[in-house]
């Protein structure tokens, strides 16, 4: 039987592989984080589902969320967040729109808040409920491939 988990963030990781922006790449599940992937060894994807069909999307993150991400920081040259609404598509938080969501204070009952109508950008709100930001469903994996390739570059290396 194929779990949830393995759906949603299947179809995260066929999305980005299909996006066919290099002719390698590797992933590999984070060796302590289940919810993490790391690309390129020098990206990670921090992936959140929510199985609600339709707007808005919630996405509760515990304190030991928010310090995975704060560890994956340290070991990356990059983190997304990754939140897969449903079946409705992809809404990636970088780095520093993730820290506008929600700020560098681990804090107890925190969320993330996505809400798109029709053929409208997400909009993504934190736990006060003020709209952050707006972020295209096409802009994952773009996002991705872009600091793939940006790393790469500093490292001497192509994508």
């Amino acid at each position: 039987m194929i779990r949830q988990v393995e759906q949603h963030h299947g179809a995260a990781l066929a999305r980005l592989i299909r996006a066919g922006e290099s002719s390698t790449i590797g992933i590999r599940l984070h060796p302590e984080y289940r919810a993490a992937y790391l690309v390129d060894e020098c990206v990670a994807l921090y992936m959140k589902y929510a199985t609600s069909r339709l707007s808005p999307w919630a996405f509760g993150f515990k304190i030991e969320h928010q310090n995975e991400i704060a560890t994956l920081h340290d070991e990356c040259n990059d983190v997304f967040v990754t939140l897969i609404c449903g079946s409705d598509g992809i809404a990636c938080l970088s780095s520093v729109e993730y820290q506008r969501v929600l700020d560098d204070d681990p804090r107890t009952g925190e969320w993330i808040r996505v809400a798109r109508a029709p053929r409208q950008k997400y909009a993504v709100s934190g736990s006060d409920g003020r709209t952050i930001c707006r972020i295209g469903d096409n802009e994952y994996p773009t996002k991705v491939y872009t600091a793939i390739r940006t790393a790469r570059a500093a490292q001497g290396g192509e994508l």
